[in-house]
């Protein structure tokens, strides 16, 4: 029996549209962009797909150690907000090519919001402390910094008051009300004590 001999050139292309098929003639994406509008001293906390969260601290560059296979679909989200701000992002999603190339081009961009924040001392661990502004609620299980959610125009004024006391204790609200001057200026926080 007698063998046609196949032509090298013929046999690379026949081994490259096999790869392409499979997959394997790409290779796996990285995926960054830009931060921008974080105010001094923040922190925002990005997530690609379900796999990954970065903290961000300063606007410019910013990347994922991780990577998204070729011809798979990616995500990136916003996971923790600044404290004061909020952040959106751009171009966060798609599905990266099958030659893998980097996608590059995520944009997050912050900006300060009108809104009103609460710094709480003396809250016990494992209890709960419901605070109100207006229709919007924010519960508290933690010491620390928060703000509420929602926006204030300029020029509105605020009063937080405590919606929903802690188990076994009595939290209070040292100068509750306020006037929201700019979305620019820093967010204003009231005072919340606990005992």
């Amino acid at each position: 029996m007698r063998y046609k001999k196949i032509s090298k050139p013929f046999f690379c292309i026949l081994a490259s549209l096999s790869l392409a098929a499979c997959g394997g003639a790409g290779g796996d994406a990285s995926i960054s962009g830009v931060l921008s509008g974080l105010g001094a001293g923040l922190s925002v906390v990005l997530k690609r797909n379900t796999t990954e969260t970065i903290t961000a601290t300063s606007n410019g560059p910013f990347a994922f150690t991780g990577t998204t296979f070729s011809g798979s679909g990616y995500g990136v989200t916003v996971v923790t907000q600044p404290l004061g701000q909020r952040c959106t992002v751009a171009n966060g999603a798609g599905t990266v090519d099958n030659a893998g190339t980097p996608v590059t081009n995520v944009a997050v961009n912050c900006a300060f919001n009108s809104s009103v924040g609460a710094t709480v001392t003396g809250l016990a661990t494992g209890v709960t402390l419901v605070l109100g502004n207006g229709a919007a609620f924010l519960k508290v299980t933690a010491n620390g910094s928060s703000s509420f959610d929602g926006y204030l125009t300029p020029g509105s004024t605020y009063n937080v008051f405590v919606s929903t006391q802690p188990s076994g204790q009595t939290c209070t609200v040292v100068n509750p009300s306020g006037l929201v001057l700019n979305p620019t200026d820093p967010l204003p926080l009231v005072q919340v004590t606990c005992a």
